[in-house]
C-alpha cells in the first residue's frame, strides 16, 4: 500500500497524458495552487458527480488562484468520451499504470461494500504554488466534496 501525502510533503511530480493525448505535467502548474483529485473511473455515477461538481464549480475556484486536475487510471479515449458526453471542463488526465495514483497515496486497499478490494482511494490532493501538499484527504465522498473543499478552504464568494 502507498503512502500517505501529509501537509508539508513535496507533491510528487507527475506528466499524464489529458483526454487529447496532450502530456500535462504538474510543473506546468508552479506558481498556481493546484487541486489534485483522484477517482476510480470516468463515465461512472459517483466519478460523473464529482467532475460534474468540480466543472461547475472552476470558475470560482479559478478566480482564486486554484487549477483543477481529475486523475482516473483511465486511458485518454475514455477520458474524451466522458469529457464530451458531460460537458466537462476540468483537467481530466489518465494513469493506467497507477504510478502516479500510488505516489499520492491514491490506489491500495479500501472497502467496498464491506469487502477489502485494491483500487484507486476517491482522494484530493491539494498542492500549493510551490509544489508541496497544502492538505490531503482521502477517503472522500464523491458528493458534495467539493462544496466541502470551498468551505475548508475558506474561499468566499465575490461581493
Amino acid at each position: 500500500m502507498s503512502e500517505r501525502l501529509q501537509p508539508g510533503d513535496t507533491a510528487p511530480a507527475f506528466t499524464l497524458p489529458d483526454a487529447d493525448g496532450n502530456e500535462i505535467s504538474l510543473a506546468g502548474h508552479k506558481g498556481r495552487k493546484v487541486i489534485v483529485y483522484f477517482y476510480p473511473a470516468a463515465l461512472t455515477p459517483g466519478c460523473t458527480k464529482q467532475a460534474c461538481d468540480f466543472t461547475d464549480n472552476l470558475d470560482f475556484l479559478a478566480g482564486h488562484g486554484y487549477d483543477v486536475i481529475g486523475i482516473s487510471p483511465d486511458k485518454p479515449e475514455k477520458l474524451a468520451k466522458f469529457r464530451e458526453q458531460e460537458e466537462l471542463k476540468v483537467t481530466l488526465l489518465g494513469d493506467p499504470d497507477k504510478k502516479v495514483l500510488e505516489a499520492y497515496g491514491a490506489f491500495g486497499e479500501k472497502k467496498l461494500y464491506g469487502k477489502v478490494v485494491t483500487g484507486v482511494i476517491r482522494s484530493t490532493v491539494i498542492v500549493d504554488e510551490d509544489g508541496k501538499v497544502e492538505r490531503a484527504l482521502y477517503n472522500v465522498k464523491a458528493t458534495g466534496h467539493v462544496a466541502k473543499i470551498i468551505k475548508d478552504l475558506k474561499l468566499a464568494p465575490a461581493s
